[in-house]
């Protein structure tokens, strides 16, 4: 789910640090606020990317996402009332709300992302009096580079550390899902958030879904780097399409639980499983669905094994399966995108490329040797405009920590 709150970002403010924007970012929270004698606090919490693992986390499957250096900081100060305002840099929209009144409101746009985190503390016991927030969102809009779940785990840290309380960042995660899933209204999984709490930096994250056991896995690119290719396509089936694959998802479940009646989720099934029982999967959409599942399932868990042994040619030739499986198996590509990821893979350096997010927009993720950075980004961006006229971005991006207050001199 991408929030308005991270639009009109430039390149330049994307590579500047977090702390290097805090003066300014000071300057406009008092100018919207004024002056009080309580201090202002700094928090950030990161994007995040994907690197394998596309629709399995619903699924109860693995994901191998990372944090990202860019993400969304949030400067906050106590209120001596019970009432709290909401302001970003990004966009106009700009709310007041009392503290005894926090319900969802379609107007409120993306200040229902934190007001869902206040609604998920306070009936986890947590008490709080108003607070002002200024945000500041470096993740490009419609990327599919989880500005949702950063914005709600800075919030969520941030409370809790203005109120001295504590929380395990995996369970700080899990209150950042049920915050969207059950005040914003939208069904995602637990990986965004996870990978923005739980981040490190100069690791990825290798996930079980189902139960959230995880490991960190350096993330050694020798000579390589990671480059982000945002299409600029705005993703307008993607709600509809991932509520249907989810559904297809379910019904494969249930269609192969009259072999295994102990199955829940399509991730618990080993490529062995599948194989022998896909025959109980009568619709051959559905079956699809699920051999995609399956299959990147078990792409997740070799990926990381490439890693380990250094194999980044495996792993790049990993990436395109699972772009390729999302295209013709789970079908969540579309023209943008394939036409991006077409235009990645013919560039002299480039170990592999594949769609990262929900899919039907967004981003690519491209395994790229650090000399051919430059030629990248000139050839696709013009293959890409020839194809589709839209102007690409891209980001070479670095794997960060997770949500953390900023300290030093600020």
């Amino acid at each position: 789910m991408v929030c308005s709150v991270i639009t009109n970002v430039s390149t330049k403010q994307r590579r500047c640090h977090s702390l290097e924007r805090i003066p300014t970012l000071k300057k406009r929270f008092v100018e919207l606020y004024g002056e009080t004698d309580a201090p202002i606090r700094y928090f950030h919490a990161p994007g995040r990317v994907n690197l394998i693992g596309e629709h399995t986390d619903y699924n109860g499957g693995y994901v191998f996402p990372a944090a990202l250096t860019f993400g969304t900081t949030l400067l906050i100060r106590k209120r001596n009332d019970r009432m709290s305002r909401f302001a970003s840099t990004n966009v106009p929209i700009r709310r007041t709300i009392s503290m005894d009144n926090i319900v969802f409101d379609k107007e409120d746009d993306w200040v229902n992302y934190p007001k869902g985190i206040m609604d998920a503390l306070r009936k986890r016991g947590f008490s709080f009096g108003g607070y002002d927030f200024l945000y500041d969102g470096q993740i490009p809009n419609g990327a599919g580079l989880s500005s949702s779940a950063s914005i709600e785990v800075v919030t969520a840290y941030a409370l809790l550390a203005m109120e001295g309380a504590t929380m395990d960042k995996a369970d700080m995660a899990r209150l950042a899902q049920e915050a969207e899933n059950r005040f914003v209204g939208v069904h995602c999984g637990i990986m965004d958030p996870f990978a923005v709490a739980m981040g490190r930096e100069n690791y990825a994250i290798l996930l079980k879904c189902d139960t959230l056991e995880y490991r960190y896995v350096p993330f050694r690119l020798q000579d390589y780097t990671l480059v982000i290719g945002n299409t600029n396509k705005r993703r307008g089936l993607a709600d509809s399409a991932y509520n249907e694959r989810r559904r297809q998802c379910d019904e494969a479940v249930r269609y192969l639980q009259t072999r295994l009646p102990g199955l829940e989720l399509l991730g618990q099934l080993s490529p062995e499983q599948f194989r022998a029982h896909a025959d109980a999967i009568p619709d051959p959409v559905v079956l699809k669905r699920a051999r995609h599942v399956v299959e990147e399932n078990e792409r997740v868990q070799e990926s990381v094994k490439a890693l380990e042994r250094g194999d980044l040619s495996r792993f790049g030739q990993l990436m395109n399966d699972s772009h390729d499986s999302l295209r013709d198996l789970y079908e969540v590509t579309g023209r943008e995108l394939d036409a991006m990821v077409d235009a990645a893979r013919n560039v002299p350096g480039v170990l592999g490329s594949r769609m990262t997010g929900a899919g039907f927009g967004g981003c690519t993720i491209s395994l790229v040797h650090k000399d051919s950075v430059e030629t990248f980004k000139r050839e696709v961006g013009r293959t890409y405009r020839d194809k589709t006229g839209l102007n690409p971005d891209f980001y070479v991006c670095s794997i960060g920590d997770g949500v953390k207050q900023l300290e030093g001199d600020v």
